[in-house]
């Protein structure tokens, strides 16, 4: 993937075990999600950098990005290179996305945002389902699907996705542990194959630190995210999330993108 500077020798971990089996109703499952959100909600922008390393496409890779995401959908990604100019710049906002190629003067511009990051990462998600990844984050979820499963498990239903709350014990804090997120098959054609699941840890100030994404057919993206340097809520402007154009880019299709996968670098 085109930010797959080094090739990556870490061997695949198994995902997290999450509980399955005969689920009752959770009469406390508002109040668990509630609890498991409250960090997350109050963030309305977030800087960061990320370490990713693990697989697209049976691609082993490992990069860094710095990323910037915004509420209510604002979102920028640039993929550093080893030296020179970036590997590439993603930027969306609302609707639209355009993704720039420095290094291959080409650019793609005026995309649906999850169809742009999934051809460029791997991953289908929006500026908004971003920023609700890197913090570890819900969007709409139904309070009163809470299902128990065992004294320490909750799961509610977000939209098509679930979310699986999470704690050590009563005296422990619910934690937002993993999402399984469904529906992604418009963007995949794969069917249940396109679903896929976000994996949260280390958590600091009820925010995670380390972040999973894996296709649940085990084969088109298994990514670890790490996240430092990370600043909370300080304002970006919409200058952030555009990107300028030079005019001798070449304009290329979702296809080209797609199929082109230029930045890979074996060293």
């Amino acid at each position: 993937m085109m930010f797959a500077a080094i090739a990556c020798a870490a061997c695949s971990a198994r995902l997290m075990k999450l509980p399955s089996g005969p689920a009752a109703p959770a009469p406390d499952g508002a109040e668990a999600v509630e609890y498991a959100t409250a960090a997350c909600q109050a963030v309305s922008a977030l800087t960061a950098e990320i370490g990713v390393s693990g697989s697209v496409d049976g691609q082993r890779l490992r990069g860094r990005l710095l990323a910037g995401v915004a509420a209510p959908a604002s979102a920028r990604l640039e993929a550093v290179a080893p030296a020179g100019a970036p590997l590439f710049i993603f930027v969306a906002s609302g609707d639209d996305a355009t993704v720039l190629l420095p290094k291959e003067d080409r650019v793609l511009e005026h995309g649906r945002p999850a169809a742009v990051l999934a051809a460029v990462a791997g991953v289908p998600l929006d500026a908004a389902e971003l920023k609700a990844v890197l913090t570890g984050c819900s969007h709409t979820p139904d309070r009163a699907t809470g299902r128990t499963l065992g004294d320490d498990w909750r799961v509610v239903s977000d939209g098509l996705n679930e979310l699986y709350l999470h704690r050590d014990g009563q005296n422990h804090p619910w934690q937002l542990v993993a999402t399984v997120h469904r529906g992604a098959s418009t963007l995949s054609g794969q069917g249940a194959d396109g679903d896929w699941r976000a994996e949260y840890r280390d958590f600091q100030a009820g925010l995670p630190r380390s972040v999973r994404l894996a296709s649940l057919d085990g084969k088109r993206f298994d990514l670890r995210l790490t996240l430092s340097q990370v600043a909370l809520n300080e304002p970006l402007g919409p200058d952030v999330f555009r990107v300028e154009i030079p005019r001798s880019a070449e304009r290329i299709t979702l296809d080209d993108l797609r199929h082109a996968r230029p930045g890979v670098r074996e060293n």
